[in-house]
């Protein structure tokens, strides 16, 4: 018995010994053909990664040529893709127009892209800043614009000189306009607030006008009364009108010299009733108040960034060089504008036959402008400005 477990005893290690051989010889062969395998898919994989990596880069130039832009045109043309054209340049806007602290909405703007025939892109913009009642403001944000583009073609050129008659004679006609407006209107239209008092003060209404007409090469503006058109220029404002003060001195020699007083009532004042010497409209105050404008003509640069048109809610309240500040950060905090599309004329007269603003779409403005619009109308509502306010701003940046 003791011999038979001494031999056991010898032959188990002999046994172990073959098993852990066979296991390890198991185990490589497994190894092995792991090993086999990967490598089997690795050189797969190197013969499949050109033609996989050709694919991607084929199809990204296809990408590339869809999305070609106007500085690529080869890649466009390569591709065969016929890019759609872009929407014709319009000038980029922003118009805010609120009551404020007045009973009655009295302002009116008016924006009219190319508004007349040509080559050459013209684009009017107005701002009329009614008293007494808004019936004049009105006439001249349907009329204005249309008497200057008859009395332009008249002109049959864009000459300074030219330029000069052309505002004036349109400014005569619609202030002509205005005086026969009661007489002209038919019994079917809603009376107007000036026709209810008694006895009727129709010729006691007028309204400002301050008229830009923006081009390629000029920016003409034409003014009358306390409305004002400031231009940002490198960064500096660069006043392109002047409020017509009864106090102004060369306003109030050609009061006097026409037999009228200017009296210091809450101001100086026409004959102690309007604090303007120029408007359109006030029959009752003529010859001491006129509606001839001064224009100006300015030639355009690089260096122009915006153009302001507001009503005096603005101007009593905030400077020049505060208005242009406050564009420019709101150029700053938009980056670059999008480009505008031409508005389509009769969505826009229709969706603004009864608003303030009229020519265009809300919907065309541009954000930066509108923006700087509506913060310098809060502007002017936050220092307690007492009249309506209405603020249009115009880009005048090019390159962009």
């Amino acid at each position: 018995m003791a011999e038979i477990c001494c031999e056991e005893a010898k032959s188990t290690p002999a046994t172990a010994v073959a098993a852990a051989a066979a296991t390890a010889a198991a185990a490589v062969a497994v190894a092995s053909s792991a090993l086999e395998r990967r490598r089997r898919r690795l050189e797969m994989r190197r013969f499949q990664a050109p033609a996989a990596t050709e694919d991607v880069r084929a199809v990204k130039r296809q990408r590339l040529a869809r999305t070609a832009s106007g500085s690529c045109p080869d890649a466009a043309a390569d591709s065969g893709f016929e890019r759609p054209a872009l929407p014709e340049r319009l000038p980029r806007y922003g118009v805010t127009s609120v009551c404020g602290r007045r009973r009655e909405m009295e302002d009116a703007v008016s924006i009219r892209p190319d508004f007349l025939p040509g080559a050459t892109k013209h684009h009017f913009f107005g701002v009329f800043d009614g008293h007494g009642c808004s019936h004049v403001a009105t006439l001249c944000q349907d009329r204005m614009h249309e008497v200057v583009a008859e009395e332009h073609s008249n002109a049959g050129s864009g000459e300074e000189t030219a330029w000069k008659g052309v505002m004036e004679r349109s400014f005569a006609r619609v202030d002509e306009q205005a005086a026969s407006w009661a007489s002209s209107r038919s019994g079917d239209e809603p009376a107007c607030r000036c026709e209810q008092q008694m006895p009727s003060r129709c010729d006691h209404v007028g309204s400002t006008a301050v008229v830009a007409v923006v081009s390629p090469t000029h920016v003409v503006v034409a003014n009358a009364g306390d409305s004002r058109a400031v231009l940002s220029r490198a960064g500096a404002p660069v006043s392109l009108s002047v409020d017509h003060k009864p106090d102004r001195p060369d306003e109030l020699a050609r009061i006097e010299a026409a037999g009228g007083r200017v009296i210091y009532w809450d101001g100086a004042r026409v004959l102690g009733v309007l604090a303007m010497s120029r408007a359109i409209g006030d029959g009752y105050l003529k010859p001491f108040v006129s509606s001839e404008p001064e224009v100006t003509v300015t030639e355009r640069t690089d260096d122009d960034e915006c153009l302001i048109l507001a009503s005096d809610g603005l101007w009593d309240v905030v400077t020049n060089e505060m208005a242009c500040e406050v564009v420019r950060a709101c150029f700053r905090s938009n980056g670059p504008p999008a480009p505008a599309a031409r508005p389509d004329a009769a969505d826009a007269d229709a969706e603004g036959v009864s608003a303030v603003v009229k020519g265009v779409s809300k919907a065309d403005s541009d954000k930066a402008c509108s923006d700087a619009a509506m913060l310098l109308a809060k502007l002017a509502l936050a220092r307690r400005s007492a009249d309506n306010v209405s603020v249009l701003v115009v880009d005048l940046r090019r390159g962009i």
